[in-house]
């Protein structure tokens, strides 16, 4: 039996398709996250970006996302391995990081609703989105004592 693709490759010499099915649907990099400018220290929150589905848990439009929400960071190989953001779950940053995927990932499990399943996504745990706070202050009503 072969190895899956992510226990050979290096997140550089896989393809697109590849490297797209490693995000787990979890929806976390889709939450508003907080920097403190003093210490770097990321806060998350519970604020979904203005084309977040929170109840698909997906963007509404992937494709064109990078234009249309220009704070929208468009994950590479390279910048996965420095955005501290990025959730302790996440599939790219465990990879980058050498260690395997989680069993309710679906490249292993065979679904993708064991993220939802296992209670690693968001769904049903946003409760706001962007475009419905009017000012950077509203932010903190809808902080979180820590990664969700």
């Amino acid at each position: 039996m072969t190895a899956p693709f992510w226990k050979t490759k290096t997140l550089e010499a896989m393809t697109p398709a590849e490297w797209e099915s490693l995000c787990d649907g979890c929806g976390k990099c889709c939450l508003s996250k907080l920097e403190d400018e003093d210490t770097g220290e990321i806060y998350w929150t519970s604020v979904g970006c203005r084309l977040f589905d929170a109840e698909k848990c997906l963007c509404s439009d992937y494709t064109h996302r990078l234009s249309r929400v220009p704070d929208c960071v468009g994950l590479t190989p390279q910048n996965v391995r420095t955005i501290t953001w990025l959730p302790k779950t996440c599939a790219y940053r465990l990879i980058a990081e050498g260690h395997d995927l989680y069993w309710w990932h679906r490249l292993v499990s065979g679904s993708a609703e064991t993220v939802h399943e296992a209670g690693i996504s968001i769904r049903g745990r946003v409760k706001a989105k962007e475009s419905d706070l009017a000012e950077p202050d509203d932010y903190f009503d809808y902080m979180l004592d820590d990664e969700p």
